[in-house]
């Protein structure tokens, strides 16, 4: 076995600022286009070794979400490893390891950092999408400085190293040697799992399902699969079959593997008949994104912060209380409510969960949330899908309530947010940035103007600089606030591979118990015509509806 200098060009894709590379799965069966990204992440990471031992005494954590060309990536990406000094790779058997569980074996393990496959919640197979991003030592995703550093290693890359060595076996638990580096393939379930029963009132949750609770976990043929399995069925004594299509597959099943109500139709079905289960919830493709729904009731992303975060002492790792909550600029401001109440600070990030990092490295919070069905704690740091799971199910131990009764108290308590998310998806990407540019133009006259009944308090262009490290961001969406507290707020999604994705956010807060039980849409019947007067989303999109609302 020796290790081979390979001569290449620079690549195209990435773009600055985003945390990883996302393509369509052919883009990267290119040859070399993997390579290209990776050798520009150990390039950057760890100087431009040109000794081939850059790396070494460093371990690195490898896997990704299963789907189409994940087993072929990680071994490309173990061999050059080796070319590059790494003294060892964990790898999740059979390359499943699931993108909370990767920053946790980070973390645990003392690993440099890890490299996670995943393209998210997009779809996979051969004419699906696949990715890849780099997590730091903290087990965050990496920050813009990184980021944008390995970006513009990728426009001058001329050779990456890789090592001759056959390939590896996957599937077997152990040791192997390569090149003299230790490569470790690992239960990609264990260490997080371990994690878990720190965390949550195990205990209460088995006697719960002693006592007949009945719950479906719909694992969307994604990486989380196992996860649900083994916790749920396997330590906590859930009956066989409460994981639904909870076997990992190349192009899922075939499914889009986002879970809102939309594509967790199966799911949605089975939690709408008379004879539902108490308790129903749904994991994404690389497993940090999370659905909760109870017997005919669904519950939102942003109520679901709130109502974990109001409720957080009811969870052993939590009894202390909490540091402070996090959201994303477009999550409804529910979690603001409770923040106040518990006399914390709430802190308002753009989307995208490396900017709650440094908030949760500084202590500066606890729970983290954002609307596309993202939750997450100081535990890892990514969101986590399985965690949210169990947190409510610790919760519903606790209560001794259904879904719907903790949710409709949570509500009288500290009012309603209605909140909806419509997304114009694979729109022409330039008629997409021309309405945000015109958008933008209109800011500055927007206060004080009516819009369907509404009145503009202030209009902006959100901007954020982080606290910690002083890292600034500018364009992170519009957002219009009405005198009532009422929002719509416009932005471009970087999650997908074609087109453009337009997503607009409707919230209106309603304090008043009487009026809550409104349907969303019809509440926000106005608002939603309000975007469409300033925006003019049908003339300028081409679309007179919306692909999805959530």
């Amino acid at each position: 076995m020796a290790i081979q200098t390979v001569a290449t060009r620079p690549m195209a894709g990435q773009q600055p600022g985003t945390s990883g590379l996302r393509k369509k799965t052919a883009v990267f069966c290119q040859p070399h286009y993997l390579e290209n990204f990776v050798q520009s992440v150990f390039d950057t990471v760890a100087g431009d070794g040109a000794a081939g031992h850059a790396d070494a005494g460093r371990t690195l954590v490898l896997g990704g979400d299963g789907r189409y060309h994940n087993r072929a990536a990680i071994q490309t990406i173990v061999k050059m490893a080796a070319a590059h000094g790494y003294a060892a790779v964990l790898v999740g058997q059979g390359g499943i390891l699931s993108t909370p569980a990767a920053s946790c074996v980070i973390r645990q393990r003392g690993a440099a950092g890890g490299l996670i496959l995943s393209a998210s919640h997009n779809p996979g197979g051969a004419d699906g999408d696949f990715g890849i991003k780099y997590n730091i030592a903290a087990g965050g995703p990496a920050p813009t400085s990184v980021t944008d550093a390995i970006y513009r290693r990728t426009e001058n890359i001329t050779h990456y190293r890789i090592s001759d060595a056959p390939d590896l076996d996957l599937d077997r638990i152990g040791v192997h040697q390569l090149d003299g580096m230790r490569v470790e393939v690992i239960d990609p379930v264990a260490d997080y799992a371990q994690l878990m029963a720190r965390l949550f009132d195990f205990d209460a949750m088995r006697q719960l399902f002693r006592n007949g609770f009945t719950m479906c976990f719909d694992g969307m043929h994604a990486v989380s699969g196992p996860y649900a399995r083994a916790i749920l069925e396997g330590m906590l004594g859930a009956p066989k079959g409460t994981v639904i299509n909870g076997v990992p597959l190349e192009d899922f099943g075939g499914g889009h593997p986002d879970p809102n109500p939309v594509n967790a139709a199966q799911l949605i079905a089975l939690m709408a008949r008379p004879d539902a289960p108490d308790f129903g919830a749904a994991s994404d493709g690389d497993g940090d994104r999370n659905m909760i729904v109870g017997r005919q009731f669904a519950v939102t992303p942003s109520d679901s912060l709130a109502v974990l975060a109001a409720n957080a002492t009811v969870a052993p790792g939590y009894r202390a209380g909490l540091l402070g909550i996090a959201r994303s600029m477009p999550t409804s401001r529910a979690a603001d409510q409770v923040a106040r109440a518990l006399g914390i600070p709430c802190h308002e990030t753009p989307t995208g969960w490396k900017y709650f990092g440094t908030l949760l490295d500084a202590g500066m919070a606890t729970l983290c949330g954002e609307e596309s069905y993202g939750t997450g704690s100081n535990h890892v740091r990514e969101k986590d899908g399985v965690w949210a799971v169990l947190f409510w199910l610790n919760l519903l131990a606790a209560s001794g309530n259904s879904v719907e009764q903790i949710v409709t108290a949570h509500w009288a308590r500290f009012g309603r947010h209605y909140y909806s998310r419509h997304d114009y998806e694979a729109i022409d990407a330039a008629a997409a940035h021309l309405l945000m540019d015109d958008l933008r133009i209109k800011l500055p006259a927007l206060a004080g103007q009516s819009l369907n009944g509404h009145t503009v308090d202030s209009a902006d262009d959100f901007s954020y600089t982080d606290p910690v490290d002083g890292a600034t961001a500018h364009q992170q969406g519009v957002r219009i606030v009405m005198t009532d507290g009422s929002r719509i707020v416009f932005r471009l999604s970087g999650t997908g591979t074609d087109g453009a994705t337009l997503r607009v956010y409707f919230e209106l807060y309603e304090p008043d118990p009487a009026r809550q039980q409104r349907p969303v849409q019809q509440a926000l019947m106005s608002l939603i015509a309000a975007a469409e007067s300033v925006a003019s989303i049908a003339l300028q999109t081409g679309r007179a509806s919306p692909s999805v609302i959530t």
